[in-house]
This record gives structure tokens, sequence and C-alpha cells, in this order.
């Protein structure tokens, strides 16, 4: 049983890291770059940064792209029981809506006294 298991998370463990190898990268969204210098290293003068030659990321045209690139996971999602609604009353109140209008009348209309006379057994 045990060499079961362990053939089994042996296994799952590779193929885990075989779909992280194949991960396509040019499936990401593309954007400017994050602000940087194209300055490199005080010691070897190598360029310290991933992307040297990209611009920085400022002002509002990197926001409205930003913005933009999130429009295809954006969900409008609309109740449609709301549709009908006319005007709400407000709280622990039914609003009022298209149809007929059904009234709830409460469980107790009056109360009941009990008299001297009447005993509780």
């Amino acid at each position: 049983m045990k060499l079961v298991t362990g053939t089994v998370a042996t296994v799952s463990g590779v193929l885990f890291a075989l779909s992280m190898a194949s991960a396509n990268p040019s499936l990401l969204p593309k954007h400017e770059g994050y602000p940087m210098k194209n300055s490199g290293s005080p010691v070897t003068g190598q360029p310290t940064a991933n992307d040297p030659g990209q611009s920085d990321a400022h002002g509002e045209s990197t926001l409205m792209k930003s913005a933009d690139s999130i429009k295809h996971a954006q969900q409008n999602l609309m109740k449609t029981d709301n549709a009908r609604i006319t005007t709400v009353q407000g709280a622990n109140q039914l609003p009022t809506v298209q149809g007929p209008q059904i009234k709830i009348a409460p469980p107790v209309t009056s109360a009941t006294k009990i008299a001297g006379d009447r005993k509780i057994e």
C-alpha cells in the first residue's frame, strides 16, 4: 500500500512540475514595465534591472492600459428579480413590486386580557 501511495505521489509531482515548466509566458498581459533607471552595478557595470530598455510606468496612459487589460475578466452580474421592484420600503419591510400586492397580516391582531375572576392553572 505504501508503494502505491508513493508511486502516485511521485507521478503526480512529476506531472505538476512538467505543467509548470510548459507554461506559456506569451499568454500573460503586456505592460509598459516598472519604474527603473537604466543604471548598472557599481562594481561590474552590468544592468541591474530585468528589462533595462523599458520605459517608466508613469502617467495616465499606463493606468488606462492596465484598466483595459482586465476588461475580459470583468463580470456584469444582474439579478433578474430586482427588475420587478418599483419602490423600496426600508428596513424590515418588503419592497413594492410589479404584480399582485400581497399583504401579510400580523399573527396577533389584539391582546387578550385575563380578568381577575379567571384562574390560570
